[in-house]
């Protein structure tokens, strides 16, 4: 068989499927905040201005100099632009369909919304604070929370001194709304 219908790795998913983020859940709207949006918009912008035309030009650089079939900086920089590329119809899709939401615009500033930092309390007498944010935009060390994740639906809604149920691995916790802000609120 001729090793142009072979992979290189047999054992490796296709290109097109691997590492692609989950997509939203049907019917979910695609809810973020304004910094996401500019954070994804810059991050596409760098990708198509910067990080892509390096490749290119590394790329045709070493398929200028003969056989491919050895040439390490020909295929790693093939592989590389496949990702880069994915990665660029990834967020041009979730950027086309972003519904941009400004928590600095919420009026009922008593209620947990999306954008809102909620500090609250479990059973054993720990706080925690989290920030609702988009699903594109969850950082766990920054404890930024998508407006999907089971903390955040139970948290929705609720005002301060508020006790909602929330469904956990491990059973159902009840957790306490100690505090709600949101951006520009005085600290």
């Amino acid at each position: 068989m001729s090793k142009a219908f072979t992979r290189e790795n047999d054992s490796a998913p296709d290109d097109d499927e691997a590492d692609d983020p989950k997509p939203l859940p049907k019917g979910v709207k695609n809810y973020m905040t304004p910094e996401g949006f500019q954070r994804m918009q810059e991050e596409l912008r760098s990708l198509l201005r910067v990080e892509r035309p390096k490749v290119v030009e590394v790329v045709s650089w070493a398929a200028g100099n003969g056989d491919r079939s050895e040439n390490g900086d020909y295929i790693y920089g093939k592989k590389r632009l496949r990702e880069i590329d994915r990665r660029i119809r990834f967020l041009t899709k979730r950027l086309e369909s972003a519904e941009v939401v400004d928590p600095t615009l919420q009026k009922n500033r008593d209620r947990v919304y999306f954008g809102a930092t909620v500090t609250y309390a479990r059973e054993d007498g720990t706080e925690n604070t989290i920030t609702i944010v988009g699903a594109d935009e969850v950082d766990m060390d920054r404890a930024h929370v998508s407006w999907i994740s089971p903390i955040a639906r139970a948290l929705l809604k609720a005002q301060e001194g508020d006790v909602v149920d929330l469904r956990t691995p491990a059973g159902l916790e009840q957790i306490e709304v100690v505090a709600i802000r949101y951006p520009g609120d005085e600290a």
